[in-house]
């Protein structure tokens, strides 16, 4: 028999979530098959099977974190017979033993304490320790109402208030079991319990949106947030793209869409508004020297936001072959740490969805974030006569402890004027 164990999906991942079981006890696995999907406060990952068997027996239930080099499941190898359940100790002792096999855990793993904790064996999540120690809280006098007991970031901002922290919401009783056998539908939230006469439904949360609200709460309760917007006369530039869309696709490989081009104008308005590329470092502003571009992915679980480096130094036809692959890799849980890591802005490609106007939220340290809105036609005074054009809006919101409203217009008006003349660039 051969254990599974949790495996460390980045440098500084200590702990996983086991998000879906793909098998259940007695499905056969073949070697390199995705055996289950594990969930880190950045990514969410298939963990393939290291060898073919039986899997046997699942240790972690779904929604359970356990530190990295945990056993997470046990499997029998193909060809190697299971051990009977009625064996005696002695004729267990008898048979030959078997390391135990480990998916990319750490060497010299101990699976003590992780480094996310206090040093007494509770572990916090980078989100929980980056608000208590701005705010000089003692986690160790927190109540949490998460899962198991740990304290969420809602906690802190609780506590921050003099609070007491909110109820948790239809926790299953300790013991009990879950449908850690029965692989749940794929969406982002997993219904655990229904009540109420059947009427609501409590939601399990995924780790993403875990993330997403400790994240989002941090981003709102550090960060004074600003607003601003412009319009964007893109006429011409939606005709040219019309015009080259077709040959765009056969020759590069991937659809000429209006995000590459937007993000190409966000990079050379940096390079003329450099200070926008920076981040709030406590008593300082760190003004980021590389152009690393975050793109606002909607996938099934929430938000994903992995990051496009350089991007100053790609050609029109290399953003949107970059964008193209990440957004194929993010809706298919490929991403790697590395690709959502380093982001100095973020573009939020809203417009998508059909929004005209939108008040996104800052992505931590980053400080500032553009959204472009969908290209509407509206009546447009040209030369003083009225005309029908294509009209973008673009919002940005900017984390004003860095960045002034002066600043920020000049910044969006570079952008702007980008896209306007784009077609004549």
């Amino acid at each position: 028999m051969a254990q599974v164990r949790m495996p460390q999906l980045g440098e500084t991942v200590t702990e996983g979530t086991v998000g879906r079981w793909l098998k259940k006890p007695g499905d056969q696995v073949a070697k390199y098959e995705p055996l289950l999907e594990v969930e880190t406060d950045k990514v969410a990952s298939e963990i393939p099977s290291p060898f073919g068997g039986t899997l046997t027996s699942i240790s972690v239930e779904e929604g359970q974190t356990v530190p990295v080099g945990a056993v997470v499941c046990e499997i029998a190898e193909s060809g190697v017979a299971a051990p009977s359940k009625t064996a005696t100790p002695a004729a267990s002792a008898e048979a030959p033993s078997r390391a135990p096999v480990q998916t990319a855990a750490p060497l010299g793993f101990s699976g003590a304490t992780s480094r996310t904790g206090d040093g007494n064996g509770v572990r916090y999540s980078p989100a929980v320790r980056k608000l208590a120690r701005e705010h000089q809280i003692d986690l160790s006098g927190v109540s949490g109402t998460g899962r198991g007991g740990r304290v969420t970031a809602n906690d802190v901002s609780a506590a921050l208030k003099g609070l007491p922290s909110a109820p948790a919401v239809a926790r299953s009783s300790p013991g009990a079991p879950t449908s850690a056998a029965t692989p749940v539908p794929r969406q982002a939230h997993a219904p655990v319990e229904a009540h109420a006469g059947d009427e609501d439904t409590v939601i399990r949360l995924s780790q993403m949106r875990k993330t997403i609200a400790e994240r989002m709460l941090q981003a709102v309760s550090t960060i004074p947030h600003a607003w601003c917007m412009m319009e964007a006369d893109v006429t011409e530039l939606s005709r040219w793209r019309d015009r080259e869309k077709a040959a765009f696709k056969a020759r590069e490989g991937v659809n000429l869409t209006y995000l590459p081009i937007v993000v190409q104008a966000v990079c050379r308005a940096i390079k003329e508004n450099p200070i926008v590329n920076s981040a709030w470092g406590g008593d300082h502003i760190i003004q980021r020297k590389h152009i690393n571009v975050g793109i606002a992915i909607d996938v099934e679980e929430g938000l994903i936001v992995p990051v496009v480096r350089d991007a100053d130094r790609l050609s029109l036809a290399g953003l949107a072959q970059s964008i193209a692959e990440l957004v194929e890799k993010a809706r298919r849980r490929r991403l790697t740490m590395a690709e959502l890591a380093d982001g100095t802005i973020t573009v939020d490609n809203t417009g998508a969805l059909g929004n005209i106007a939108s008040v996104p939220i800052i992505n931590p340290p980053q400080a500032a974030i553009i959204t472009m809105e969908a290209v509407v036609k509206r009546p447009w005074v040209v030369n003083d006569a009225i005309a029908i054009r294509s009209i973008m809006n673009l919002c940005l919101c900017l984390d004003h402890r860095v960045l002034d409203g002066a600043v920020a217009s000049r910044f969006l008006t570079a952008v702007k004027k980008g896209l306007e003349n784009y077609a004549n660039a």
